[in-house]
């Protein structure tokens, strides 16, 4: 299987990196902490204290595989209906908010509080259409599909920075809190105490 995946019959498939197979690369400083996630390249992408960062090749922990529908939730607040509705738009458009949700079979306000959500995460654009009987009506198109795909993996990067921060937080303080109290466990009351980012 492709970038080392393995089956297990008792649980979830799990992913380990593969730098042979995967369509990413992880470089690290020699140096110092700094991981730097690549996708597309072969070369270093940059150097840290003026070396070039080296490829990770030795990472032993296995994740679970990511979810298309998961990451568009946590990333985006995207879930199925908002997929839907966007790939109905680029495949269909323009389309109204009406025209979305007679094709779909979705309620209009679900249809339209998603359409607005794609427009503000610049998925979707919006523009004002007269009608032959009078009146104007809001149509929704795709934007340019190069620029959606730069606007959504950026905006995925840098969600998955600050999740590597909040990770990288909790590792810190664990280890001054194990450092400050040597023979005790830590406490299931430690998460807690993560206050919650502005999302």
């Amino acid at each position: 299987m492709s970038n080392g995946e393995t089956t297990d019959p008792e649980g979830p498939q799990e992913i380990q990196y593969d730098p042979s197979s995967s369509q990413y690369d992880l470089f690290e400083c020699p140096d110092c902490d700094n991981v730097v996630l690549v996708l597309g390249r072969d070369d270093p992408p940059m150097s840290c204290h003026d070396k070039p960062m080296e490829r990770v090749t030795d990472l032993e922990m296995s994740v679970k595989p990511p979810d298309v529908r998961q990451v568009l939730l946590q990333a985006f607040g995207l879930p199925k209906a908002g997929l839907d509705i966007c790939l109905c738009v680029i495949g269909e458009g323009p389309l109204s908010a009406n025209e979305v949700a007679e094709t779909l079979g979705y309620d209009r306000s679900t249809v339209t509080r998603y359409l607005n959500k794609l427009v503000e995460l610049g998925l979707l654009r919006r523009s004002e259409l007269n009608r032959e009987a009078g009146g104007v009506v809001n149509v929704y198109h795709s934007v340019d599909l190069e620029r959606m795909r730069r606007e959504t993996l950026i905006g995925f990067y840098v969600w998955a920075g600050e999740a590597a921060a909040l990770i990288e937080d909790a590792n810190l303080t664990k280890q001054d809190y194990l450092e400050e109290n040597p023979d005790q466990k830590l406490p299931d009351v430690f998460w807690e105490s993560f206050p919650e980012r502005d999302g």
